[in-house]
């Protein structure tokens, strides 16, 4: 896989634009000082080759979602696409507006899940509790009650700040809420206080692969918009996994070969150990889980057995979509539980004849596979994590998609400068 191709003449021609990626690299890899270390030297490769360099996203991957888009909409666009984030763009922005002044964020699974976990808080601030919110909500009037002064709301703090615990929901409590008035007339600018970024950070076309790979790794980004300043627009959006693919993709070429046949333990992974691993059990409510990835950090938990150490599944940020756009698969649950949760939605990708990644099996590897087989692995599963097992199964860390780029290259002293100056708020050590 990946391994560039010769054409009829005998010279090496590559097999796709990551490969062609790849190759140049491998020219500038070449002729590198020889005291450089393997990992300087990857260093300053990257260093000279411009984003521009990197493969186009495909069409449907480059969506932006107009600030008064329904938050049902959004939720609906994100899920079809299979994207994780969109850009937003301000509806009452001028036409010649510079990219800054055109875009209000980035609305993201990460930010609805702060705004789900916000809906289904009786004591919320936002949410005074009436007698007809219960304990554990359930109802349409439940939610309504939510919109009084929703606009503008920082909706991130009231979650940092709240209880470290989720409270139960009921099996139909996503039908109210997904068919009630209030979520129906939510807009994505509504939501903007989960949104982390202000606007959001951007690189310029002439920026290079090196700054591209840290703000994707040391920097906790899970994507980033490349902005045309001609147009004011976006010309491309460099994810984690777009990284992983060309990574993929370069499979033989000497320059990954070198790094790519490390294992994983030479390299340091994982770096999240097994008395580190966030994680839920299979009787709590599935909004811990979410609440937890929020809260921690995180893009992702495995589902503990209860009264073990055995993971039975994975959730993530983006399986949220799956409480608002199939509500009707927990009717039969008391409670939706993360066991609940992972049943049901099992069952409506059966029979909806969809393969979903993770939901279905826990995707494994061992200390001692290489860079290169994990790589491939996450690649052909189109997974973003992957966790580390022992030989007795039980769970003993996890490598994110982040992890493995971070351990590409490095950053220099003083490299980024300015850079950060004027973009709200500045990175914080995360991993979502």
């Amino acid at each position: 896989m990946g391994v560039p191709a010769a054409n009829r003449d005998g010279e090496s021609t590559p097999r796709s634009p990551e490969a062609k990626v790849g190759m140049h690299v491998e020219d500038l890899w070449d002729i590198q000082e020889p005291q450089l270390s393997p990992t300087e030297k990857l260093n300053a490769c990257f260093e000279s080759v411009p984003v521009s360099d990197f493969p186009i996203a495909p069409s449907n991957q480059v969506i932006e979602i107009k600030s008064d888009t329904s938050l049902a909409e959004a939720v609906k666009i994100l899920a079809e696409h299979k994207i994780l984030s969109a850009p937003v763009v301000d509806v009452d922005a001028p036409e010649d507006a510079s990219w800054i002044d055109r875009y209000i964020g980035m609305v993201e699974f990460a930010g609805i899940v702060v705004w789900i976990l916000h809906q289904s808080e009786p004591s919320s601030p936002r949410t005074p509790r009436t007698p007809s919110t219960p304990n554990s909500p359930s109802s349409a009037t439940a939610i309504a009650a939510a919109a009084n002064g929703l606009k503008g709301l920082d909706l991130a703090g009231l979650l940092e700040n709240g209880s470290d615990f989720a409270v139960p929901t009921s099996g139909n409590f996503f039908e109210a809420l997904t068919s009630s008035e209030f979520y129906k007339n939510t807009q994505v600018r509504d939501i903007s206080g989960s949104f982390r970024w202000a606007p959001f950070l951007a690189l310029q076309k002439d920026n290079t692969f090196l700054t591209m790979l840290l703000l994707l790794s040391k920097y906790k980004m899970k994507s980033v918009p490349v902005v045309d300043l001609g147009e004011g627009k976006i010309d491309n959006i460099i994810t984690q996994a777009s990284v992983i693919h060309m990574l993929a993709e370069c499979a033989g070429l000497q320059w990954f070969e070198s790094w790519g046949t490390k294992k994983l333990s030479e390299l340091g992974l994982p770096l999240m150990t097994a008395d580190c691993i966030v994680k839920v059990y299979e009787d709590e409510p599935v909004l811990q889980a979410f609440k937890l990835m929020r809260k921690k950090k995180v893009g992702g938990v495995p589902v503990i057995e209860s009264g073990g150490s055995k993971a039975v599944g994975n959730i993530s940020l983006r399986d949220v979509q799956f409480l608002l756009t199939a509500p009707e698969i927990y009717h039969d649950y008391r409670s939706i539980t993360a066991k609940n949760f992972l049943t049901a939605v099992r069952s409506h990708l059966q029979k909806q004849r969809e393969v979903y990644p993770m939901l279905s099996t826990m995707v494994t590897c061992k200390r001692d596979d290489t860079i290169k087989d994990l790589i491939l692995k996450l690649d052909t599963e189109k997974i973003h994590r992957v966790y580390v097992v022992g030989d007795n199964g039980n769970l003993e860390g996890v490598i994110t998609l982040r992890d493995i780029i971070s351990r590409l290259v490095h950053e220099p002293r003083g490299y980024f400068g300015d850079f950060f100056d004027g973009v709200l708020p500045l990175p914080q050590s995360t991993r979502v």
